[in-house]
């Protein structure tokens, strides 16, 4: 089924559920600091919040409530959008939640899957559809692929994302192997990154051996740590630039009281993360490379997502 990594995280350690809650962490963590910084914070989750054309997935019977801790999915894009351009969204992660046992799976797309763009009819690229519909069709088209419902989304801006990096005074990471790239060279271990090394170590793809896993990899990596150095108590003289730059690099339907509400109902589920990426095999098509996925592959981790989901197991027919 893909299930590649399994593991148990400690708090804080991963990349999504922390990233809709980065900012009600920092928060807890600074506890007495005062109204000041909670109306802060608050203004910024109103600065992040850019709702979608619907008001929930039409593959949800029911509301999601989260007093009744029901089981909840999140889409992350990570988007490599630059000047004039509204970019693809290179990274697209779904992220299952459920409380009732503790638990969130996360299911890494290969940008290159080829499968229906929802709303234009034609197969592509799964992340072309961000190009062509923004959050709205990703959304759709990633819930047609995996035939369940995306309740929420967060979208990071991979390519102004540096300017949260240096805000937290730059981050760490551990680095597989020795490689270059766009003027810089990254050796193997622990690295320290400023905010335009972190972008460089993020984008190279074409020198791993991993292909688009790996540079997915990196990105969660500079996500994790962003949030390590975020809530930690050394950063609050940036508190003011850290929440500038994430008002601005951050995108969510998400509104603050929903985050607050999953903080407060959803957060001992992040203690254990099941990671899958999907397989496939690369092909050409018209002299066009793509991500093939098998259907039984598809069909697998859908039957996965929906029972963490608890919603029935009726694969969409296409």
């Amino acid at each position: 089924m893909g299930r590649q990594l399994k593991k148990k995280m400690s708090t804080g350690k991963k990349v999504l559920l922390s990233i809709l809650s980065i900012i009600i962490i920092v928060i807890l963590g600074i506890g007495g600091y005062g109204f000041y910084l909670y109306n802060s914070v608050a203004k910024t989750v109103d600065s992040m919040h850019t709702p979608i054309d619907r008001e929930k997935s039409e593959k949800r019977v029911e509301d999601v409530v989260f007093e009744k801790q029901d089981p909840i999915s999140v889409l992350l894009m990570g988007v490599d959008a630059r000047k004039g351009d509204r970019g693809r969204s290179d990274t697209l992660i779904v992220l299952t939640v459920n409380p009732s046992d503790k638990s969130m799976k996360m299911v890494s797309i290969p940008r290159d899957t080829r499968t229906e763009i929802v709303g234009k009819g034609f197969q592509d690229k799964i992340n072309h559809a961000y190009a062509f519909g923004g959050p709205e069709m990703s959304i759709n088209t990633v819930e047609n692929f995996l035939d369940i419902p995306i309740d929420y989304y967060v979208q990071v801006n991979m390519e102004s994302f540096k300017d949260i990096v240096d805000a937290v005074g730059g981050i760490t990471v551990n680095n597989d192997f020795d490689f270059s790239f766009e003027g810089y060279t990254f050796n193997k271990g622990q690295l320290s990154l400023d905010g335009k090394e972190a972008l460089a170590y993020s984008r190279m793809r074409k020198e791993d051996p991993r292909g688009d896993f790996g540079r997915q990899d990196r990105q969660r990596q500079i996500i994790q740590g962003v949030i390590e150095k975020g809530a930690s108590f050394t950063t609050l003289t940036n508190f003011s630039d850290i929440m500038g730059a994430i008002g601005k690099n951050i995108q969510t339907n998400l509104t603050f009281d929903e985050i607050v509400g999953i903080q407060k109902n959803y957060k001992d589920a992040r203690h254990n993360v099941e990671q899958s990426m999907v397989k496939g095999q690369g092909t050409r098509i018209d002299g066009i490379y793509y991500y093939s996925v098998p259907e039984e592959e598809r069909t697998a981790l859908s039957s996965m997502l929906k029972e963490h989901l608890q919603i029935s197991d009726t694969i969409t027919k296409r």
